[in-house]
């Protein structure tokens, strides 16, 4: 089944130094951009990381830091991604919880301004697991019929990724081919920054996702405990994270100002 497209989508994968959101970086990037007439354009490049890949990353992905030395560094290239990517949404496998968060982090370190908030986010290992409980490999298999070559490369991934999520709107009838419907069936909860460490309530509020303030107002904690705020910009939190808690303690403190 094709996908039922009013603006592109673009499905991306990354290989990089490691898991570490806040602090792992790009050594691959390849995007399959999807457009509504089904004509298909793919982007792949190496990135300089910038940072040594380690020997356990590299038996992984088959990368090392020799493969990339003379490539660009994403610094270099943000702009070209950005222009890729423009007016599409995203997709992937595990995209919203590692590959959209680090991707994110990648631009803000390279200064260059990457909408999110008018994109939907499609996490194909989200509906896979909300309906089979596999890795992207099996799902391949599954979904697919075939067996998966080279995986943990980054355009091999990405193109499996595509085929799933057409194959999954095949077999699943309740899946609606409709990318708002897919988006919302990828998340497990409304995020307000990737990481999920702050998301929305039911009234539509931000809350914490973590910790002693579990399901409290982030607001409404920045307030009571104005030193909670200044641990979290002080410590290992994604730089988005720490982008949306500021907004919000600014907008307190706004709001506070107009009352007063």
């Amino acid at each position: 089944m094709n996908l039922n497209l009013k603006k592109s989508i673009a499905f991306f994968d990354l290989e990089t130094t490691g898991i570490n959101v806040s602090k792992d970086r790009i050594v691959e990037i390849s995007i399959l951009k999807i457009r509504p007439d089904g004509e298909e354009e793919v982007k792949t490049m190496k990135i300089n990381p910038t940072i040594p890949i380690p020997a356990i990353t590299t038996k992984i992905h088959g990368i090392s830091d020799k493969d990339v030395k003379d490539a660009p560094t994403f610094a270099e290239v943000a702009k070209d991604i950005v222009a890729f990517l423009e007016n599409c949404d995203l997709a992937g496998y595990n995209s919203n919880k590692f590959d959209i968060p680090l991707l994110v982090e990648e631009f803000l370190r390279a200064e260059v301004d990457f909408e999110v908030k008018k994109r939907n986010f499609i996490d194909v290992q989200v509906i896979y697991h909300k309906k089979e409980q596999r890795t992207l490999t099996a799902a391949y298999k599954f979904y697919c019929g075939k067996s998966l070559e080279n995986a943990h490369s980054a355009e091999a991934d990405t193109y499996a990724t595509y085929e799933v999520l057409k194959a999954q709107l095949d077999k699943y009838d309740d899946l609606k081919n409709e990318i708002e419907s897919l988006s919302k069936f990828s998340s497990h909860t409304k995020n307000a920054d990737f990481a999920g460490r702050v998301i929305f309530n039911s009234k539509n509020e931000e809350v914490f996702n973590f910790g002693k303030h579990r399901g409290k107002l982030v607001e409404d904690v920045f307030k009571k405990e104005p030193g909670f705020y200044t641990w979290m910009m002080n410590s290992d939190f994604p730089n988005y994270t720490k982008k949306v808690i500021t907004a919000i303690k600014l907008r307190g403190a706004f709001s506070n100002s107009k009352i007063s």
